[in-house]
């Protein structure tokens, strides 16, 4: 199978899993989809609320605590069901929040359960951002642009959207033979790297303690014939992605980067 053919799959994949959960989480149980991060089981203060989605919750706090972000005007491509954006804004104080998704059912979920706060939901292309040049002092990626067909655009897209002096924060994993490959895309796109730290530790640990939660929730909303799919995407303990962050051959990387 090609590399163009599996793009292709992918991207269907993921639209049908939007569909699927759009249909099935009746209550909005899912608000994050991404692996989670702890670091020797350390847990942040959260408000009771917060507390089910406590390790997605600490990657994005990792992730924006990197910087200050009081008071400034902030942007998240592949911003998923909200959760990390409505973190952001309400714990850390920003000026403005906005977030895009290629998906239209995500960014209706969101508009939908985060109407009572102060943020901006729009159906976007990472790679095509609708924005004007110098727009955002942050922005941020998590956990998105593995799926991405041409990360030299998106990257070019997130230099011209930023302000000058502005971050870029950026988490995702990548499989241990396209690592290089991305450090030469970041180095090439004219952002300074400030720092780059590899988490695969810290989300291991976090899909650990997670699985036993996980693993209900596949059961509450997924037919038994979807279940072992649910737990391959999930990346539940003991699953061939759960594998491959444990044997390293998929990293889990972090970069602070700014436009100079």
């Amino acid at each position: 199978m090609t590399k163009k053919m599996r793009e292709i799959l992918a991207n269907v994949f993921f639209r049908l899993l939007y569909w699927y959960i759009s249909k099935v989480d009746k209550k909005s149980d899912i608000t994050f989809m991404n692996y989670g991060y702890s670091k020797d089981n350390h847990e942040i203060a959260l408000h009771e609320k917060d507390q089910k989605n406590k390790y997605s919750v600490q990657l994005y706090d990792f992730v924006a605590n990197n910087i200050d972000i009081k008071g400034k005007d902030v942007l998240e491509v592949g911003c998923g069901r909200g959760g990390g954006l409505s973190y952001i804004n309400r714990y850390l104080s920003p000026k403005t929040v906005t977030g895009i998704d290629l998906n239209n059912k995500a960014i209706k979920f969101c508009s939908k359960n985060y109407s009572d706060e102060t943020n901006l939901f729009l159906q976007g292309n990472a790679e095509s951002l609708q924005f004007e040049n110098n727009s955002f002092d942050v922005v941020i990626n998590v956990e998105s642009s593995h799926r991405y067909n041409q990360m030299d655009k998106f990257l070019n897209e997130v230099f011209r959207v930023l302000k000058p002096d502005g971050y870029f924060l950026f988490a995702d994993f990548r499989h241990q033979n396209v690592i290089e490959s991305l450090k030469n895309q970041l180095k090439n796109s004219n952002f300074k790297i400030e720092r780059h730290e590899i988490i695969t530790t810290n989300v291991l640990e976090a899909l650990k303690l997670s699985s036993n939660n996980t693993e209900k929730l596949i059961q509450k909303i997924a037919p038994k014939l979807m279940q072992s799919i649910g737990r391959k995407f999930a990346a539940t303990e003991g699953t061939p992605t759960f594998n491959k962050f444990e044997t390293r051959k998929y990293e889990y990387l972090f970069f602070v980067l700014t436009k100079e």
